[in-house]
């Protein structure tokens, strides 16, 4: 066996090189022969491919149609709702379902179709370039020519039904997404700073509206909640908005269990509490109600909040408490309302400490 110590080429371990230098040379391989598409040699699967490449740019466009029927056409208070009268619930069912299948079609039409198009109409050939010293003017002009270059071998200038299917596809793709920043949330805050509570409203059941008891309640229990008054209102007059901001999670605890701040010694009934079902951070509706630590989940971001506690955030994203409904009984001993919320309802916008100052003033 050879000494390692050292490295010299007849000792074991050392490589023997060609030149002597120490340095292996391996020559160049170069470019593997290049192979023709079938499109680059068969001008009837060249035109089959260009159709292709057209229909995925037409599939694009049919989406983003389709999500403008869904967005603007399916409504609960539309023609298409008067028609088959269904329940609201499922016409929202059936518009998300077309809003989400137009846009796929669009983005998967575009997508696709650009690909296929690179991929069997575009020039494959390998090039290799050489690199060099900068030389601005040079380099610009370079530049040029290759973007020339480009056009002219992405087949734009021979194929006019296919550069126009883009075009058409490329302008109506994105217009979904630009609707849908509408829906985000309301431009004027004063939709949210009033609801259909109000004094001497009854708390009923949802979707029941079957009215509640303060022995109704009992320790651990949850009631989903909503104003009596709000079965007054017609789907044309804002039935599922007021809703929306109204809905109420009622939950009764003991009450040396909560801690109570003496402006609000009064806003429930022995341990009955109601908070806004409406999460402060981007508006979903919580639903999840954990009996033994007293905590309130949202289901979306996780924000969690503590019932013991006014309901203030002890995790996630949320950034202030969720404003609590004032109650009372009346003589009836039914649950009622002893006020509207004394805060905005809804997501925490940048401008909510304006909205809050605004109610203020107006109590005052």
């Amino acid at each position: 066996m050879g000494d390692h110590r050292d490295g010299t080429p007849h000792k074991s371990g050392a490589v023997v090189t060609s030149d002597g230098t120490g340095t292996e040379n391996f020559p160049n391989p170069g470019l593997p022969p290049h192979r023709p598409r079938v499109t680059d040699v068969d001008p009837k699967a060249a035109k089959r491919a260009e159709h292709q490449v057209v229909l995925l740019f037409l599939l694009s466009i049919i989406g983003s149609i389709l999500f403008f029927v869904a967005y603007f056409g399916i409504r609960v208070d539309g023609p298409l709702y008067d028609a088959v009268n269904t329940e609201p619930t499922a016409q929202l069912r059936l518009q998300n379902l077309l809003l989400g299948l137009g846009i796929a079609l669009g983005m998967f039409g575009i997508g696709i179709g650009v690909v296929h198009w690179a991929r069997t109409l575009m020039p494959d050939h390998e090039i290799v370039e050489m690199r060099h010293d900068l030389r601005p003017e040079e380099d610009r002009a370079e530049a040029q020519g290759i973007l020339n270059t480009i056009y002219d071998e992405s087949g734009v200038r021979r194929r006019p039904l296919l550069r126009n299917t883009l075009i058409g596809a490329a302008v109506l793709m994105p217009l979904p997404f630009v609707g849908l920043l509408k829906d985000l949330g309301p431009t004027d805050l004063k939709v949210l700073r009033h609801t259909m509570w109000d004094e001497g409203v009854r708390l009923v059941r949802d979707p029941s509206g079957t009215p509640i008891k303060a022995s109704d309640v009992t320790l651990g229990s949850a009631f989903h909640v909503v104003p009596e008054n709000l079965s007054s209102l017609s789907h044309e007059e804002g039935y599922l908005d007021e809703k929306a901001k109204a809905v109420v999670l009622l939950m009764r605890l003991a009450p040396e269990d909560v801690n109570v701040s003496p402006e609000r010694s009064d806003w429930n009934v022995d341990g009955i509490f109601a908070y806004s079902k409406v999460c402060t951070h981007v508006g979903c509706p919580i639903a999840l109600y954990e009996q033994h630590t007293h905590h309130l989940l949202c289901p979306c971001h996780q924000s969690t909040f503590d019932l013991t506690k006014e309901c203030e955030v002890i995790f996630g994203p949320a950034s202030r408490p969720l404003p609590q409904l004032p109650i009372t009984v009346d003589s009836d001993g039914y649950l009622v309302a002893r006020s509207d919320f004394h805060e905005p309802v809804g997501p925490t916008y940048s401008q909510r400490d304006l909205a809050v100052q605004d109610m203020q003033d107006e109590a005052n």
